[in-house]
């Protein structure tokens, strides 16, 4: 842990989402990501417990990335609206450091589940939509504060009306500095996702400085993760 906080101060956390296959997972973690997600929620991405103890197993079975004798990546099983059997029934099959919600859940559940299963738990939070007319400072602080001790992490993402993330469009980047406030005064992390590529991960770190950034299609090709686009993301948000 002492190695990650040390490793936050120069570089964002960095979560690789929707892998399936044992190659993406052992080239995340030779990466040293901090994060893979694990996808439970309906998606082309979705894969069973099953299916994720297997990567899970792939992954505790991957070589140290370094003489620093650096801990693997976290596990983050991505869900939306689960019922609390389902995350138990999940969590049973297959062991996650992180849940992490899509849906309407609410602060109470968050709690709910950081409590009962001892993860993590990251909340996203889709920018746009139903209430884009909103002011986004007014519902950063609002969104921020209700969930202040009941999250980790607080995921802004692009909305999208058929899953509420993983849109693979970028969202207006102006409004981060706004959550980014609201976040910290919270003592909540914040991690940015949404259209991310290695051609543009760069940018958001350098100029906005998230806690944490968060790739999905972004470095896939032909709906499948890309050793290369992997490779280069990961180089680019932390050279940046």
């Amino acid at each position: 842990m002492k190695e990650r906080e040390e490793r936050a101060n120069k570089a964002p956390f960095i979560k690789i989402c929707g892998i399936r296959t044992p190659e993406a997972v052992r080239k995340a973690a030779e990466l040293g990501v901090d994060y893979i997600g694990l996808v439970f929620a309906p998606s082309r991405r979705r894969i069973d417990p099953a299916e994720a103890a297997v990567l899970i197993g792939e992954l505790n079975k991957a070589p140290k990335t370094s003489s620093t004798d650096r801990e693997r990546p976290k596990v983050a099983g991505v869900f939306v609206n689960p019922s609390l059997d389902e995350l138990k029934r999940t969590l049973t099959a297959a062991r996650l450091d992180v849940v992490q919600l899509h849906g309407q859940e609410s602060p109470d559940f968050c709690r709910e589940v950081r409590e009962q299963f001892g993860v993590e738990v990251f909340k996203s939070i889709s920018i746009g939509g139903e209430d884009a007319e909103e002011g986004h400072a007014v519902r950063a602080e609002r969104t921020c504060e209700a969930y202040r001790g009941t999250v980790d992490v607080l995921l802004i993402d692009t909305h999208d009306p058929l899953y509420g993330g993983g849109s693979g469009r970028t969202f207006n980047w102006e409004i981060i500095p706004l959550y980014q406030q609201a976040a910290k005064a919270c003592g909540i992390k914040l991690f940015v996702a949404g259209g991310l590529t290695e051609g543009n991960a760069g940018e958001l770190v350098q100029n906005y400085a998230p806690d944490g950034i968060d790739v999905s299609s972004g470095v896939e090709t032909d709906g499948h993760k890309d050793i290369q686009k992997m490779t280069l993301f990961v180089e680019r948000a932390v050279l940046s």
